[in-house]
């Protein structure tokens, strides 16, 4: 899976994206019928979180301020027992009193239960539910959900720039299956990628295959976009020219749908901080407008993807140290 962004002020530096796809055109007249959602099978917990006790040991934890943070962070099998916060930024931050998604629940299912990233604040969780409730109506039988946060959020130990405050989270590009699906299932069925091959050829076609995105995508993507608890959204470059095509009406959703690196497997949504929260900082807002002009022609061209002949390949950025973090995010990873 791809790596999810740092907030856009603060990344223009990214590692190489040899490796991604492109995408094909997109036809708005394809759409899917609404499906049921599936009914748990024998033994499956259809509303309950999976059993991860912390360490029996009350000691205190013992911290270096210098030491990579995702060292911490990674280890904690539980969320810390305090009240509901998102601390610091997307990127740079941890959350104290985070809630585990359960495993299934009304329109969704979470996939890659070992990561043990499927924790967020409250108004994540209800996020999520919500959007779940509504898939069927939209001709989408479910949500796969993928990454969240960590029980205590914080750098993780690979993948995620971000996702760090609880109140980020991929769903993935595919509809879930119509029955509960095993542990098994859940670690190794794969997404899709609504590409066709690779974007750094140049002169590659880079808009989306009609036969993998549908308006039944687009329709899920524009009522995640359409909650107002959502700071932004972000796909592939690909996926956002479909969807400034599917849109004939009401614009104003697809200003908070931003083209990213990545994201042709899963979409990734992102909330405001919520409301009294005074250690969250948020992220500024998307510039004005609907974002299909000259931005997304931008980052639909070579420029971004094509390698240039002499280009330096980009020196990898040291890992994040707990001294970089909140004071605050000390106490979290304390917390007993």
């Amino acid at each position: 899976m791809t790596h999810c962004p740092v907030p856009v002020m603060r990344v223009l530096g990214t590692g190489s994206i040899s490796a991604l796809f492109a995408v094909l055109a997109f036809s708005p007249a394809l759409s899917a019928q609404p499906l049921p959602v599936p009914k748990p099978g024998a033994g499956a917990a259809s509303l309950t979180a999976p059993s991860l006790p912390e360490s029996s040991s009350r000691a205190p934890v013992t911290v270096s301020l210098n030491a990579p943070a995702r060292d911490y962070f990674g280890k904690a099998k539980g969320p810390a027992p305090m009240k509901p916060q998102a601390i610091g930024s997307y990127a740079e931050g941890c959350q104290a009193g985070a809630v585990a998604l359960p495993q299934n629940g009304p329109g969704f299912q979470v996939m890659r239960l070992s990561r043990n990233r499927f924790w967020g604040q409250p108004e994540l969780i209800d996020y999520l539910e919500d959007l779940g409730r509504d898939a069927p109506k939209l001709g989408w039988r479910g949500l796969m959900v993928g990454d969240m946060a960590q029980p205590r959020g914080g750098p993780m130990t690979s993948g995620h720039a971000s996702h760090q405050i609880g109140l980020d989270a991929d769903i993935w590009l595919k509809q879930m299956p119509d029955h509960v699906m095993t542990a098994s299932e859940r670690e190794n069925v794969s997404a899709v990628s609504m590409l066709r091959g690779r974007l750094d050829v140049k002169g590659a076609d880079r808009t989306v295959d009609p036969k993998k995105f549908t308006a039944a995508h687009a329709r899920l993507i524009r009522r995640a976009a359409q909650d107002p608890r959502v700071a932004r959204i972000f796909v592939s470059p690909g996926i956002k020219k479909a969807l400034c095509q599917f849109e004939t009406g009401d614009r104003s959703w697809l200003r908070v749908v931003r083209p990213w690196w990545g994201h042709h497997y899963h979409f990734h949504v992102r909330l405001k901080c919520p409301s009294g929260d005074a250690a969250c900082e948020n992220q500024a807002p998307p510039p004005p407008g609907d974002g299909c002009g000259k931005s997304l022609a931008w980052w639909m061209s070579d420029e971004p993807w094509v390698p240039k002949p002499d280009a330096k390949p980009a020196k990898p950025k040291p890992p994040l140290t707990l001294a970089a973090l909140p004071k605050q995010c000390i106490s979290v990873l304390q917390a007993r």
